[in-house]
C-alpha cells in the first residue's frame, strides 16, 4: 500500500500543517517554529517521493525506507488530529466569523499544560522526519515530477454508469459441453462431478454462473446450490453455507456437525440437485470424501460443478476429465480489449498506430479476460500515442509473467491508479473473499479515514466517494456491482483482485480470524472475529471492523480493551454483539469518525459522554430495537452527518437536534406525545434547521400534536418529499 499512496499523505500533512487554525494553535500553545519546520522538512521528503515509489520496486533499502517514512506520516496524522479535536473541545473554532479570527475559551485548567504536552510531541516526530529526510539524501532519491490526471480522464468519471462492459465472450463452445454434461450424460453414480479447471482470471466462476442461470438448467433441476469454498476448505463451514443456499437462511451456529448434517440430508436427499462449489484448493482427498458423503443422497442425474486453479484438486474431486478453460481465442481477446479500451473513442479503434500497439500489448494478456478486462481499462484513460507506447515499452516490458502468474500485470494497472484510489481500493482487503459489501458503508468508512478530498464545496464527500468508486469499478477492481429493490449498491471483489489488495496493503491491514495467531504492530486496519479480541494488539488501529454480520458477544473486557488500546481508531463496527450498554468512557476514542451500533437489541441507553466525541460523522442505530432515548447535548456532535435509527423504541428527540446543520440522514423523528420530556424534547420546529436532510424521515406521533398542519408549514415542511407521517 506504500507505492503512491505517500506522496498524497505528504500532500495532506503540508496543507494541514498550512492551515490557518494549525498556525493559530502554534502560536497559543507555543510550537509554531516546530509546525513550520515539520512542514519544511516534509516538504522536501516529497519532493523526491515519486523517484523513491519506482525505486522501491527493484531495492529494499528504498522499500524499508517508503515503510518508515509511511509510519511516521500516520503518527503525525494523528498527533495533527489530536491538536485539531482538542481545539475544537475547546471550543476554539467557534463564532461566525472564524477566516478572520478564532475566539480562545480557555477552561480554568492550566490552558499550557496541553501546549507543553504537544510540544513535545511534535518536536519528537520532527526529529524523526529529519532523520528520514538524512536516510533520504544516502539514498541518493532525487525529484521527478507529478503527472497530472488528464482531462480525459475527468470526462470519464462524469459519464460512467454501473452497466458491466460486456457479455460473457468466447464461452459459447465451453457452455455447451458443460450443458451436455449436466442435462445429457447418463452416469453411473446418482451424482456426478464435473470439474473446471484453469487459471485465475480465466472466467472459471463466471462460466459456471452462465450455465447455472441457463434456463434449461433451471428447468431441470429440483435444486440449484451455489456455495464459495475459497482458500479454507472446512467441511461444517461448507454445509451451514449449503443449507443457507437452499434455504435462504443460515443455520444456527450453535448446532454441532451431527445436527447440520441431518438438515442437509433433509433437504436434499431424493431430489435431483445442482451443488457448485465455487473455487475449491482442497487437495486432501480424506476432507473431499467426508464431504461428498454428505451429497451423495441426490436423485439420480444431480450434478455438482467444482471450479479450481489445480489439475490435483481436480482428480482428487471426481474420476471424470475435467474441463479445462483455456484462454481467449485472439479474435474474442481483441473483441474484449477492443470494447473496453476503445469504449469512448471509437475512432482510435481503426487508427493503425493504436491497433498496433493495442495487439502487442494483448499478447502479454495470454488470453486472460480478467487482465485483458484491467489493461484495457488503464489504457482507455491515456489519450495518446505516445502514453500506450510508455505502457507497452517500459511497465509491461518489465514484467517477467507466466500463465500461473498474473498478479504482476494486475499490479500495472493499481500503479497507474491515483493515488487516493489505491487508499480505497487497499482498503477493501479487510473483507474476506466472495465477500458481497455494501457500497454505501464502504464511502463512509473511506470518508472516516480522510481518503476522501473535496475540491468542489457543491459536492458532498458522499457524491465524491461514489465517484471514486465508479472509477474503480470501471478500472475493472470491482465486480458484480447489483443494486436491490431498497436502492442498496453491493459489490464483489475478484478473488485476484483481493489478492492483490492483500499484496499493497501489506502489513498495514488484516483480517484477524481463527487462521490468523496475531497482527503486526503497525497495522492500522483490522477486521476481526470478536471472540479473538485478545488476540488484538497494536496501539495504532484506525480501524475496526466486525468480520461477519452473524451475532457474536462482546464483554466489557472487549470494551476496556478497545478503549485502552485502540486510541486513533476512525471506524468500528460494534453491531450484532448483544450490547445491554456502552461504557461512558468511549468519548476517549476522540479520533472516532464512524460508530456502528446497530442490531444491539439490549442496548436502552447511550453514555452522555458519547457526545464528547466530536468528530463522529456517522452514528448507526438501527434495530436497537430497547433503545429509548438519545443523549442530551446532542448538539456538541457538530459534524455527525448520519444517523440511522429505524426501529428503536424512542420515546422523544433531544432538544437540540435542530443544530446538527450537516445531518443527512436521520431515520425518525419523534414527537413527545404528552409532553413529559418537557423542556428536553425537540419540537416540530427543529426540522425546519436540517436543511441538508436527504431520503426519507418518518416522524412518529405526529398525531398527538395541535395543529400539526400549521406547524408544518411553519417549519416549511409541507410539500418537502422527505418526510413521512406516521399517526
Amino acid at each position: 500500500m506504500a507505492e503512491g499512496i505517500a506522496f498524497d499523505i505528504a500532500g495532506w500533512l503540508i496543507s494541514e500543517l498550512s492551515s490557518p487554525v494549525l498556525e493559530q494553535l502554534g502560536l497559543w500553545w507555543n510550537f509554531k517554529d516546530d509546525l513550520d519546520d515539520l512542514k519544511s522538512t516534509i516538504s522536501a521528503i516529497k519532493a523526491v517521493l515519486l523517484d523513491a515509489e519506482k525505486q522501491s520496486v527493484t531495492s529494499e533499502l528504498v522499500k524499508d525506507w517508503l515503510a518508515k517514512l509511511k509510519d511516521a506520516m500516520y503518527d503525525a496524522e494523528d498527533l495533527l488530529d489530536d491538536v485539531r479535536t482538542e481545539a475544537l473541545r475547546k471550543n476554539l473554532m467557534s463564532g461566525n466569523k472564524f477566516t478572520k479570527e478564532v475566539r480562545v475559551c480557555f477552561s480554568r485548567s492550566n490552558p499550557f499544560t496541553y501546549g507543553r504536552k504537544m510540544g513535545r510531541k511534535i518536536k519528537a516526530i520532527k526529529a524523526r522526519f529529519t532523520s528520514i529526510q538524512s536516510q533520504a539524501n544516502m539514498l541518493n532519491l532525487v525529484q521527478r515530477d507529478h503527472p497530472v490526471e488528464t482531462s480525459f480522464m475527468a470526462k470519464r468519471r462524469q459519464t460512467h454508469s454501473f452497466v458491466s462492459k460486456g457479455e460473457i465472450i468466447g464461452r459459447d463452445n465451453d457452455k455447451t459441453a458443460l450443458l451436455r454434461l449436466l442435462l445429457e450424460f447418463q452416469s453411473e453414480e446418482n451424482v456426478y462431478v464435473i470439474p473446471i479447471v484453469g487459471i485465475g482470471g480465466l472466467g472459471k466462476t463466471a462460466l459456471a454462473q452462465f450455465v447455472y442461470n441457463d434456463e434449461m438448467v433451471e428447468n431441470h433441476f429440483e435444486l440449484r446450490m451455489w456455495v464459495c469454498v475459497s482458500d479454507v476448505f472446512e467441511e461444517k463451514t461448507i454445509v451451514q453455507n449449503i443449507i443457507k443456499s437452499v434455504t435462504d437462511q443460515a443455520p444456527s451456529k450453535k448446532l454441532e456437525m451431527d445436527q447440520l448434517q441431518k438438515q442437509l440430508r433433509y433437504k436434499i436427499d431424493g431430489k435431483k440437485y445442482l451443488l457448485v462449489l465455487d473455487d475449491i484448493w482442497n487437495e486432501n482427498w480424506n476432507l473431499w470424501i467426508s464431504l461428498k458423503k454428505l451429497l451423495m443422497g441426490g436423485a439420480k442425474g444431480s450434478r455438482i460443478i467444482a471450479t479450481t486453479r489445480s489439475e490435483k484438486v481436480a482428480k482428487v474431486t471426481s474420476n471424470c476429465r475435467p474441463h479445462v478453460l483455456s484462454g481467449l481465442s485472439d479474435d474474442d481477446a481483441w473483441f474484449l480489449f477492443k470494447n473496453i479500451a476503445f469504449e469512448q473513442r471509437f475512432a482510435d479503434s481503426t487508427n493503425s498506430a493504436f491497433v498496433e500497439i493495442g495487439k502487442q500489448v494483448l499478447e502479454r494478456c495470454h488470453g486472460v479476460p480478467l487482465v485483458i478486462r484491467t489493461i484495457a481499462s488503464t489504457l482507455s484513460f491515456k489519450d495518446t500515442e505516445t502514453e500506450w507506447l510508455s505502457f507497452k515499452d517500459n511497465e509491461l516490458a518489465r514484467i517477467s509473467q507466466t500463465d500461473e502468474n498474473i498478479l504482476p500485470t494486475l499490479r500495472l494497472s493499481y500503479d497507474h491508479l491515483p493515488s487516493h484510489l489505491k487508499h480505497c481500493f487497499a482498503y477493501c482487503r479487510l473483507y474476506p473473499k466472495d465477500h458481497r459489501f455494501d457500497v454505501q458503508a464502504v464511502v463512509r468508512f473511506w470518508i472516516a479515514q480522510g481518503f476522501v478530498k473535496q475540491s468542489n464545496p457543491s459536492e458532498s464527500l458522499e457524491e465524491i466517494g461514489f465517484e471514486y468508486f465508479k472509477c474503480l469499478v470501471e478500472r475493472s477492481f470491482f465486480q458484480e456491482v447489483e443494486e436491490d429493490e431498497f436502492w442498496r449498491v453491493t459489490c464483489k471483489m475478484h478473488d485476484l483482485m483481493h489478492d492483490l489488495a492483500e499484496s499493497v496493503a501489506g502489513k498495514e491491514s488484516c483480517i484477524l480470524d481463527s487462521s490468523t495467531s496475531e497482527i503486526d504492530e503497525k497495522c492500522r486496519h483490522v477486521s476481526i472475529d470478536f471472540s479473538l479480541m485478545h488476540l488484538l494488539k497494536g496501539k495504532k488501529l484506525r480501524s475496526l471492523l466486525k468480520f461477519s454480520s452473524n451475532f457474536e458477544y462482546m464483554n466489557h473486557a472487549n470494551w476496556d480493551l478497545i478503549i485502552s488500546n485502540c486510541r486513533c481508531l476512525r471506524v468500528l463496527e460494534c453491531n450484532y454483539l448483544g450490547l445491554d450498554t456502552v461504557p461512558g468512557s468511549i468519548h476517549k476514542l476522540k479520533h472516532l469518525r464512524y460508530l456502528d451500533l446497530s442490531f444491539n437489541d439490549q442496548l436502552q441507553v447511550l453514555p452522555k459522554s458519547i457526545c464528547k466525541i466530536q468528530n463522529l460523522q456517522v452514528l448507526k442505530l438501527d434495530y436497537c430495537f430497547e433503545l429509548k432515548e438519545l443523549p442530551k447535548k446532542i448538539e456538541n456532535l457538530v459534524n455527525l452527518t448520519h444517523l440511522p435509527c429505524a426501529f428503536c423504541a424512542l420515546t422523544h428527540m433531544p432538544r437540540g437536534v435542530g443544530k446538527l446543520t450537516s445531518l443527512q440522514t436521520l431515520s425518525m423523528f419523534v414527537v413527545d406525545k404528552d409532553g413529559s420530556h418537557g423542556a428536553a424534547a425537540a419540537d416540530l420546529s427543529e426540522l425546519s434547521q436540517l436543511n441538508n436532510l436527504r431520503g426519507k424521515l418518518r416522524i412518529r406521533k405526529l398525531g398527538f400534536v395541535k395543529n400539526a398542519r400549521e406547524k408544518f408549514k411553519a417549519a416549511n415542511l409541507i410539500g418537502s418529499n422527505i418526510y413521512e407521517n406516521w399517526f
